[in-house]
């Protein structure tokens, strides 16, 4: 067992993003012969399978930016070259001025022609993109590379054209009912349940609800003036979009008839649909995989090894590569360190190796046969709509003003601002969810260290504190004046590899911070230096650091990886650390917070959510419990982080799932909320308890929205220590 476990971290560990970046988010087989992608703005185009407001089919066809060109060329660029040629990195030469040179490294010279060829044949530590990307694809990532422009390194990424809350004001509401009304139902004229009926505001931000078991929605009230109205993930009926509608009070609108598409039922199962990209791109990633040919062992160990939270099964499953390819790449992931795979890993040795490579082949193997450039996919099945209470809900999604921006975590403050960081960019910001804007800041560079921010906190004067990840510093920005001032973190491994992502803040802003081999350290916020150390035994590594809102206690999870049972809280006031495990039950638990009763829970890599239940105050120590959820794709489905609210409820997105999971401990009941595009990235789970009901916010790693969620039915009378479960 030990020796499986060891095989999977290193696995894990070393898989970091580069399936997101160097491979990431080509479509199916017939994405490589098609030239135009599918688009429509309305139900009524014959053989329309999605509508041009798709954001995942956006991504999958690298439209973020602009049709064609240059600009195209760069976010293909992001996604496919960059891991491997981009400055910091160890291996591809940098392509920085590449059409100034006389010839390639293979002694060609340097033109159009040559320049396509290397791409689409690749060589012997390339993939061959010949069966991945279209020769259009090809054509805009060669006119990049030739305009001068390259390359990106996270300095400026391209501004995003579905931003426009700077260049049209409007006001996003803040309420939940009281707007516009409406019906959807079938041709039939069956009243639909779950249906996501979605109005686009002027300014780009897009308000969301569902139908309730009888086809009615509701909006909250908007400002009177002209909208789009659209079903998001319309699958498997046809594409609805009506552009310009004039949106007034609570007024009813028109109601909404949606055609089933005419492909569904394809095969020998009635409710089967085609496997085509318009389709897949309204799929989760476990429902991709949960699809996909194999066997249990197969798939499960593709999860376990590539669902830790790097990137999301799409921009793996939208591939198609041949088993040379594929080798070339999961070689890349596991032979270099840490989540920007830019420093290589030391090789492993005895028998973990050997399990280590008998994974790594299995992975290859089995993506080469349902990924492969010849591979045919069966029709495929979606995953019922919400139903019930899960219907009752209000989901409002922000864009940023760049693309590609890698963005990791949010974190509210006292005025009601979200602050978000950028993994891979210079940029971090902060978001007015009342009107949409972001103001940007430019994190200074540290030199020799790629650029990106991980983790964000606020503290209560309303400095904004933010975790360089890559440089190992923290920045202290302070957000009247704009001044920032960076503290130096001790680091124990090169600078690049495994920097410093996650940290916490007490109650008098003092910094609490874990990965400094087998030490927690409280750090000054004044003078950035170590105050006390305290030290772990059995888990040297854990991923994240919380401290309770009392600051009695320090929680943290499992180090980075899958397989792992590790949890700790410690006893600030003794000094007393209780290091536990879960036994037979693994949670791989990553990032989340204290519940009101000083618990702590993670979201767990293994699919579960994970709870020390803390009983150190009343002399019983603590212990770990974990909490399966409902969904028929466990253990397709992971968490990473878990938000607890003021009324016990807990909060997780599904790593590779449709959306976000509500748990009532006390009960063991689950909500199921569907996100309006097919993900809920989150890798950082931030609830704010002074609204009524709670608030739920993250920011979607994948698809680039702040999301913020608002549940109807989340307010109850307050816990007492007697509701909790012994």
């Amino acid at each position: 067992m030990k020796t499986h476990i060891l095989a999977r971290l290193a696995l894990v560990s070393a898989c970091g993003i580069v399936l997101a970046l160097a491979t990431a988010a080509a479509t199916p087989a017939s994405r490589s012969k098609q030239t135009k992608p599918p688009q429509s703005v309305g139900s009524s185009r014959a053989g329309a399978l999605v509508d041009r407001y798709q954001k995942t089919f956006i991504i999958d066809n690298y439209d973020e930016a602009a049709k064609s060109g240059p600009e195209r060329g760069e976010n293909i660029y992001v996604f496919k070259c960059w891991m491997c040629h981009n400055e910091y990195a160890k291996t591809g030469p940098p392509l920085k001025n590449l059409f100034q040179q006389s010839e390639l490294f293979s002694g060609k010279p340097v033109n159009d022609a040559t320049v396509a060829a290397q791409i689409k044949n690749g060589g012997p530590g390339m993939p061959s993109f010949g069966t991945d990307m279209t020769g259009a694809d090809i054509a805009d990532l060669v006119s990049y590379l030739r305009s001068g422009k390259c390359c990106y390194e996270g300095d400026n990424p391209l501004r995003n054209p579905r931003y426009a809350a700077k260049e049209t004001p409007w006001p996003v509401p803040t309420g939940l009912t009281g707007g516009v009304r409406g019906l959807v139902r079938s041709a039939g004229e069956s009243a639909l349940e779950g249906i996501k009926v979605q109005l686009i505001e002027p300014n780009g931000v897009r308000v969301t609800v569902m139908t309730d078991e009888n086809g009615r929605y509701e909006f909250p009230l908007m400002k009177t003036g002209s909208y789009t109205l659209r079903i998001a993930t319309p699958a498997p009926y046809r594409p609805y979009v009506r552009e310009g509608v004039r949106i007034d009070g609570h007024a009813m609108l028109d109601d909404i008839v949606l055609e089933r598409d005419p492909k569904a039922g394809a095969g020998t199962l009635p409710s089967a649909l085609p496997p085509v990209p318009a389709i897949e791109s309204q799929m989760s990633g476990s429902e991709i995989l949960w699809n996909l040919a194999g066997t249990n062992e197969q798939k499960f160990t593709f999860a376990r090894t590539c669902g830790a939270g790097c990137h999301s099964f799409q921009q793996i499953f939208r591939n198609r590569f041949d088993e040379r390819s594929w080798r070339i790449i999961v070689d890349r992931m596991t032979g270099y360190m840490g989540n920007s795979l830019i420093v290589p890993r030391r090789p492993m040795t005895g028998k973990a190796a050997i399990a280590f490579a008998q994974e790594k082949d299995r992975v290859i193997r089995w993506l080469s046969e349902v990924r492969g450039p010849e591979s045919k996919d069966a029709p495929v099945h979606l995953y019922p709509r919400s139903s019930g209470s899960s219907t009752r809900v209000v989901i409002t999604e922000y864009p940023l003003p760049r693309t590609s921006m890698s963005p990791h975590d949010v974190f509210g403050d006292g005025k009601g601002n979200i602050w978000f960081t950028s993994h891979k960019t210079r940029y971090a910001g902060v978001l007015d969810p009342r009107t949409g804007i972001i103001k940007e800041y430019k994190m200074p560079l540290v030199p020799g260290a790629l650029p990106g921010t991980h983790g964000v906190r606020v503290d209560k004067q309303g400095n904004v504190w933010l975790a360089e990840v890559w440089a190992h510093v923290l920045v202290r920005l302070n957000p009247r004046t704009g001044k920032m001032k960076q503290f130096p973190i001790k680091a124990t491994v090169p600078i690049n590899a495994v920097g410093i992502s996650n940290f916490a803040l007490g109650p008098d802003a003092s910094i609490w911070y874990n990965e400094v081999h087998g030490q927690i350290q409280e750090i000054s916020p004044k003078t950035g230096k170590v105050v006390r150390r305290f030290f772990l035994k059995k888990n040297p590594n854990p991923y994240e650091d919380e401290v309770s809102a009392d600051g009695r206690f320090w929680a943290g999870g499992s180090p980075v990886g899958n397989g792992l049972d590790y949890g700790e809280i410690l006893d600030i006031r003794t000094g007393k650390m209780y290091e536990l495990n879960s036994g037979d039950r693994v949670h791989s638990a990553a990032r989340g917070s204290f519940d009101p009763f000083d618990n702590a829970w993670f979201g767990g890599r293994d699919g579960v959510l994970m709870e020390i239940v803390n009983q150190i105050g009343q002399g019983k120590g603590a212990h770990i419990r974990t909490f399966v959820p409902p969904t028929p794709y466990f253990p397709y489905t992971q968490f990473y982080s878990a938000g607890p609210d003021r009324n016990g409820y807990v909060w997780a997105g599904q790593l590779h799932g449709l959306g976000f999971v509500r748990l009532d401990p006390r009960t063991g009941q689950w909500w199921e909320y569907d996100n309006p595009e097919p993900s809920a990235f989150a890798r950082n789970t931030w609830v704010d308890d002074s609204t009524t009901p709670v608030t739920v916010w993250y920011v979607d790693f994948f698809t680039g929205y702040i999301t913020r969620i608002q549940p109807l039915d989340a307010e109850r009378p307050a816990m007492k220590f007697s509701d909790l479960p012994k």
